[in-house]
């Protein structure tokens, strides 16, 4: 299993590590709502230039707003730990684009998810499908900016990362309010 290799290299690591106390609080002030697609987990940091500590990063299928849990984030880093700006960026290529809710259902039933429970949700807006990937990432900014608990004092930016070449496109300049 997975979990074996995950503990061995543990192991080494800390056998390896010389670790030291760092701040919990985000050095860059900064918060970023992104995806989490496995192709960003060491590609996207190495991009913007950020390192441990310098950002919150919170992590989502197809960095988008269903239900409260991501604006819940959000608002931690900005009133619990000092983000001064959020970032959403989204990214070519999304498995969430044009994700199907009924493939999605037929292997909750074959894992044995009772028909009813899903049936309870609107599947589709339940696990995030999105159309388009720059669509998304302009609605998922305005979501954020028109919360009832998001300040407009902070600038809440929209970027894309192309997946292959990592180049980022702005959609939405925050700095605009």
């Amino acid at each position: 299993m997975v979990i074996d290799e995950v503990l061995k290299a543990n192991e080494e690591f800390v056998a390896n590590y010389e670790g030291s106390p760092m701040s919990h609080l985000p050095q860059k002030k900064l918060a970023i709502l992104t995806c989490m697609d496995t192709r960003l987990t060491c590609f996207l940091p190495e991009a913007l230039g950020i390192g441990r500590g310098d950002v919150k990063l919170i992590r989502n299928a197809g960095n988008t707003i269903v239900g409260e849990d991501a604006i819940r984030s959000i608002a931690a880093a900005i009133y619990s730990l000092g983000c001064e700006e959020v970032m959403v960026i989204g990214h070519t290529d999304c498995g969430m684009a044009g994700a199907d809710a009924n493939k999605v259902k037929a292997k909750m039933i074959e894992y044995g998810i009772d028909e009813a429970e899903i049936d309870k949700v609107d599947l589709a807006e339940w696990i995030g499908a999105i159309p388009d990937e720059e669509q998304n990432v302009i609605e998922t900014v305005e979501k954020i900016k028109n919360h009832p608990l998001i300040t407009d004092k902070v600038p809440i930016h929209g970027l894309i990362i192309d997946i292959v070449s990592g180049k980022l496109d702005v959609l939405v300049d925050g700095r605009e309010n």
